[in-house]
């Protein structure tokens, strides 16, 4: 029978770490019981709680161990490695706070002959390239598409002129994957015909609700003149937070189409007897990023079958109409009875 641990947050565990008998020695890969690690960023937000609940489905159906550990910052971060190889885990599955602690990270997994499967975010090296570790990540461009080219349909289908409407793309630029997701939804924009120069930037410090409030604001600022508002942003937070900012100027759901991107965040809005803004969400699902990633890495320890290389995965437009089906073709049926 498998067993989890839940360890949040690690202060405190590198000293359990360092209590643990010399003698005491993990088994090599292939023999003995198999611990495996799940770290995530941000272990508040609902993506990275549904990728451990993926996660501990894998561990039940194999009858591993699964850790998981929070690791908002490097420090915690490196210090989770230690934990875990003090607690026989022979690797562990991680979405890194920061891309560009892979080299300290990979250095401190060898130290422990620790395997290593990066998810969502991908390391990068000293030398800004991507590094080789195996990974599982989102098609962050071609769900960008996605939403761009959703936008520009729903634009259409309403009929709004074109000189009262503009794109507000609350960005995040600073890390790749998601910069990627407000990149491709321009270009699908601008490629069904939208105009390049009615769309307008607003670059969010943090990517959550205040975040994108603030940068939705200051583009608001700048640009009174316009009626009408198609919103994109890197995730569903960002669409939200515009969207909030957005009502506070006196724009609703007949004057605003936002679409996000996520795994449920924004479905709250739709259970709202009065629609909003918030038009649709472009759904990606946590069930591959943590079950299948967790079990390249059990089979990898258990049999030696490496994993593949780079895996990317797509997302589905879900409105008011049909997110519930969608929730449900995802694996998120129990999101969808909430």
């Amino acid at each position: 029978m498998s067993r989890t641990r839940l360890l949040l947050p690690v202060a405190g565990l590198v000293l359990a770490a360092a209590l643990v008998s010399p003698g005491c020695t993990r088994a090599p890969s292939g023999e003995g019981p198999i611990t495996i690690g799940f770290l995530v960023k941000q272990p508040e937000e609902l993506w990275f709680q549904n990728e451990w609940k993926f996660a501990q489905r894998c561990a039940n159906e194999y009858g591993f161990e699964l850790i998981k550990i929070g690791t908002p910052d490097g420090e915690k971060l490196l210090n989770a490695i230690d934990v875990l190889a003090a607690s026989g885990a022979q690797g562990f599955v991680v979405c890194t706070p920061d891309v560009k602690l892979g080299p300290a990270v990979m250095a401190k997994a060898r130290s422990h002959a620790m395997k290593v499967f990066t998810v969502d975010d991908q390391f990068v090296g000293s030398d800004g390239a991507f590094m080789d570790v195996p990974y599982m990540g989102l098609s962050a461009k071609a769900i960008g598409r996605k939403v761009g080219r959703a936008l520009y349909d729903e634009f259409v289908r309403r009929g709004w002129p074109i000189e009262e409407t503009a794109a507000c793309a609350v960005t995040f630029d600073e890390l790749n994957t998601v910069k990627e997701r407000t990149d491709g939804s321009t270009e699908a924009l601008v490629e069904a015909g939208f105009p390049a120069g009615r769309i307008f930037r607003g670059a969010e410090k943090t990517t959550d609700v205040p975040g994108a409030f603030d940068a939705a604001n200051i583009v608001l600022t700048q640009h009174p003149d316009v009626k009408r508002w198609l919103v994109f942003s890197v995730n569903d937070e960002g669409v939200l937070g515009a969207v909030r900012a957005m009502e506070g100027r006196g724009f609703d759901a007949e004057t605003i189409i936002g679409i996000g991107i996520g795994a449920g965040t924004g479905l709250k809005e739709f259970d709202k007897q009065q629609p909003t803004g918030y038009f649709a969400s472009c759904m990606i699902s946590p069930l591959r990023h943590g079950y299948e990633t967790t079990e390249h890495l059990y089979k990898w320890i258990k049999d030696g079958v490496e994993p593949p290389g780079d895996v990317r995965t797509d997302g589905v437009i879900a409105t008011r109409a049909n997110y519930r089906q969608v929730l449900v073709d995802l694996g998120l049926e129990d999101t969808a009875r909430e």
